[in-house]
């Protein structure tokens, strides 16, 4: 028995409210649950309930055993004064507040049905994944469906909050924050947090006055990253070095130290030479990025958008010094749905919220139109049962399994209730 499940018991009422009864014998009638706010102090807030022929309004406390009180402490503590009942599913002493009046207590396994237990016992059987992994084919279609859509907002909600500290952080600049995001999502899981730190550290009023010489956009970006250090024989090379410290003096910036951009086991196309020039190139072929990028609602004007490739010399080389047969090397599709997913839909999500706008229907009619993700939590669910068609479904299941199943929250799952109700 575990306290999550008695606050499920108690929120939704599944017991017999007809014939409570205190410890003491005296009648008890729910007026009002109270709020289940899961913040520090009592369980429930502001719940009405009367007992005997009393009616209180107060808040209501949920153990295992009544002795977690003190256990807990509780006694000590001046936000539990106000316990107008206290619910366990054993009363095993006496509970009472700091000047000796007793607490009511009511036990809660004398009006649970045995269904509801052995339907909770079952949704917490052993699992090799997770808990209701035997039970998912059960679901209905309908349940599904609304909890994918709200565990996909639940996501967006998440990413949405480094985007606003992004904010604070550039003087609600959201070309500025633009630059930063694209920046990380270009360099993927291993170069990620350094491009982000590059793009934080050059003013991003620099990048727009620079702009449009491409040179001077890789120059920033290839030293800052620590790319133009060492000293080489190769011209392209030597115009870079020469362009990022006339940058520099030109703008009394202070060269950056940070730690080197990663090459190894990444595929050449995914070296941080390429999606750096990728990256100056974008922003020396579109002004105003923001502006364009907040109104694109469709998959397609997205990847016609970013058609990108890289400057001539990246063409022909992967790393400075050492040629290599000629490839454009532009954004690949696959390349283009990771930057939709990371930066562009939590983007116009945030951009919406903060100016009181409604844009989920834009957001999932873009993500019905992407492939499904490709990962081993995708591929799990789909051995049972659950099939991802489109990337609207992945990011909904990667919200499920790692803030839901990895965490236990089945009772705060909409699958798990409809288990518990249902079987």
């Amino acid at each position: 028995m575990k306290e999550d499940f008695l606050h499920y018991l108690w929120k939704y009422k599944k017991f017999d409210t007809l014939h409570l009864k205190t410890h003491n014998q005296e009648d008890i009638t729910i007026c009002n649950v109270g709020q289940f706010l899961q913040l520090a102090g009592p369980d429930f807030f502001n719940a009405q309930i009367i007992i005997g022929n009393q009616k209180w309004a107060g808040n209501v406390e949920i153990h295992i055993k009544s002795s977690d009180w003190y256990l807990h402490h509780h006694e000590k503590d001046a936000g539990y004064e106000n316990i107008i009942l206290h619910v366990v599913w054993e009363h095993d002493s006496e509970i009472y507040r700091s000047n000796n009046t007793e607490i009511p207590v009511l036990e809660l396994k004398k009006y649970v049905s045995a269904d509801i237990l052995n339907n909770y016992k079952k949704l917490l059987q052993p699992k090799s994944w997770i808990f209701c992994e035997k039970q998912l084919k059960e679901i209905p279609q309908f349940t599904f469906l609304n909890w994918q859509e709200r565990l996909f907002f639940e996501r967006l909600e998440r990413k949405s909050i480094p985007i606003f500290e992004l904010l604070v952080s550039t003087n609600n600049d959201w070309e500025a924050v633009l630059f930063c995001l694209l920046a990380k999502s270009f360099g993927l899981n291993t170069n990620g947090d350094i491009f982000l730190k590059i793009a934080q550290s050059i003013p991003f009023s620099v990048i727009r006055k620079e702009c449009f010489e491409v040179e001077n956009l890789e120059a920033l970006l290839f030293g800052s990253a620590g790319l133009l250090d060492a000293e080489k024989e190769d011209n392209y090379f030597k115009d870079l070095k020469f362009r990022y410290f006339y940058l520099l003096h030109k703008y009394q910036l202070d060269k950056c130290c940070i730690e080197p951009v990663q090459f190894f086991k990444h595929r050449p196309d995914n070296f941080p030479t390429i999606r750096l020039s990728q990256l100056a190139n974008l922003y020396h072929k579109h002004q105003n990025l923001f502006s364009k990028i907040s109104s694109l609602n469709a998959i397609n004007a997205i990847y016609d958008f970013f058609c990108i490739s890289v400057s001539p010399y990246w063409q022909t080389h992967y790393q400075f010094d050492k040629e290599s047969p000629k490839k454009k090397k532009i954004l690949s599709k696959s390349f283009l749905d990771l930057i939709v997913l990371n930066t562009i839909i939590p983007l116009q999500f945030a951009y919406a919220k903060s100016q009181g706008k409604e844009a989920s229907e834009d957001l999932i009619t873009i993500l019905n139109e992407i492939d499904p993700e490709k990962n081993s939590i995708i591929d799990k669910f789909g051995s049972f049962g659950i099939k991802a068609k489109n990337a609207f479904e992945t990011q909904s299941l990667l919200q499920l399994k790692n803030e839901y199943c990895n965490k236990n929250k089945c009772l705060d799952c909409a699958i798990g209730m409809e288990l518990l109700k249902n079987n």
